[in-house]
């Protein structure tokens, strides 16, 4: 590829501007950022890449946008580049949630450019451009959206990109994508957000100082809801269907883990118990995870 441009100049975003340039996949890569302090700190750091202030310089010859923003931004992004636009520039994104997203694409893009969904499953708590990592993309599933007027050349060109940068590749629709990450993704951050709620709600109740006796548990789920507050109001929102079905199968779940604990059903509990267990076995056979105590980590 000649030019590449990255809307949104994150975590992602920055982790982007690194791989492709540490793999040399553009002669040139293009950033808009409308932040001015991640402006300032990728120019800080050095980071490789122009910087634009405004979306119509050069649009026409750019071969790959990558928009890198909270899903909510999509639309007035998306307004902002109709007017220039080229028919030859194929789009993509890194968004958590598809058939929203999926919607409003069809809803406001210019006729005749192609926008060919992507997400990219990495990431952690932190955000900004001084978090990028070139590497973070490295052996994670990159999961790519294939609907009704998806043309075979775009996935390619997309699959060979995302190869380059590390990942591996699976195409889904946008229907199953939603189900899936509703309960791999969606739904355990909902926990860690509610479960760090409620410990601040019984800490205020109790008037105990819980925070410094965080074990284990705690600690990692505060980790989890540590992560960017906008981003994933907005994947709540755009998954809301799925998530709820998530929400109220956990419930279930929960009652019935409440029923067995307070009749002490030794066997019942002692099962969930036991298979449970298996799903962090597969995890780390898939090479989901590494097989390394928490605290062992460097």
């Amino acid at each position: 590829m000649n030019n590449i441009l990255i809307i949104g100049c994150g975590l992602l975003g920055s982790s982007l501007l690194r791989g492709i340039h540490k793999k040399k996949i553009a002669k040139k890569i293009f950033i808009y950022e409308k932040s001015k302090s991640n402006v300032l700190k990728i120019k800080k750091l050095r980071l490789p890449g122009i910087i634009i202030d405004k979306l119509d310089n050069g649009a026409a010859s750019y071969d790959l946008i990558i928009f890198c923003t909270p899903m909510s931004e999509y639309k007035n992004l998306i307004l902002k580049i109709n007017n220039f636009i080229s028919s030859k520039t194929l789009i993509t994104d890194v968004g958590s949630s598809k058939m929203q997203t999926s919607k409003i694409i069809k809803k406001f893009l210019k006729k005749g450019v192609h926008w060919t969904q992507s997400h990219p499953i990495a990431g952690s708590e932190v955000s900004g451009p001084e978090h990028g990592k070139e590497n973070i993309f490295q052996d994670r599933w990159c999961i790519l959206i294939k609907e009704k007027n998806t043309k075979k050349k775009n996935l390619n060109i997309l699959n060979n990109f995302w190869k380059k940068i590390g990942s591996k590749v699976m195409v889904m629709t946008p229907e199953k994508h939603d189900k899936i990450f509703s309960i791999t993704s969606h739904l355990p951050h909902l926990i860690a957000y509610n479960l760090v709620k409620s410990a601040q709600d019984f800490e205020k109740k109790q008037k105990y100082d819980l925070v410094k006796f965080s074990a284990g548990g705690l600690r990692d789920f505060s980790r989890i809801a540590a992560s960017n507050e906008i981003m994933w109001r907005d994947i709540f929102f755009n998954n809301s269907n799925n998530i709820s079905k998530a929400i109220d199968l956990f419930i279930k779940n929960l009652k019935a883990f409440k029923r067995d604990i307070n009749l002490k059903n030794n066997k019942s509990i002692l099962q969930k118990l036991v298979q449970t267990k298996k799903v962090r076995s597969k995890i780390i056979k898939l090479k989901q995870d590494i097989n390394k105590p928490d605290f062992g980590r460097s």
